[in-house]
């Protein structure tokens, strides 16, 4: 599962890239240019683009979960860090059924301690418990 973790790492830099340069090319044409300047094993950029193609057909429905899950936050005021957390987060509940809600959570925390501010890793995990509870991957 290492090369997930590093899937998901790679993902997490796209999304940044891509969110602080203000969306000039698609996800994918962003997610090109980064893998064209970096060498990374196949299976671990056929997850990341898995995770990216699922990310770009549905946006609109990740950052509506994202909004209803983080009551009292406005998404827009979220770090771009956080945020790009809990949309790859929120892609792998909704459309990747082979990866268990618990581990998601946990490999989202984890990218926030490394990456993320000082509150980002217990921000994430209680809007992601409140996205998987709504979405009954884990019990209430």
């Amino acid at each position: 599962m290492k090369r997930r973790h590093k899937a998901r790492r790679w993902v997490l830099q796209i999304l940044y890239a891509w969110e602080i340069q203000d969306r000039p090319l698609s996800l994918s044409d962003e997610a090109e240019r980064f893998f064209a300047r970096r060498k990374i094993a196949a299976g671990t950029r056929d997850f990341a683009e898995e995770i990216l193609a699922a990310l770009e057909s549905n946006m609109d429905e990740i950052d509506l979960l994202v909004d209803q899950a983080a009551e009292n936050w406005d998404p827009a005021r979220m770090s771009v860090i956080d945020r790009s957390i809990l949309r790859l987060a929120l892609v792998e509940f909704c459309h990747m059924s082979d990866v268990p809600a618990r581990v998601t959570i946990d490999e989202a925390v984890q990218l926030a301690n490394r990456y993320g501010g000082k509150d980002s890793a217990r921000f994430v995990n209680g809007v992601l418990d409140a996205a998987a509870r709504r979405l009954d991957l884990i019990p209430s």
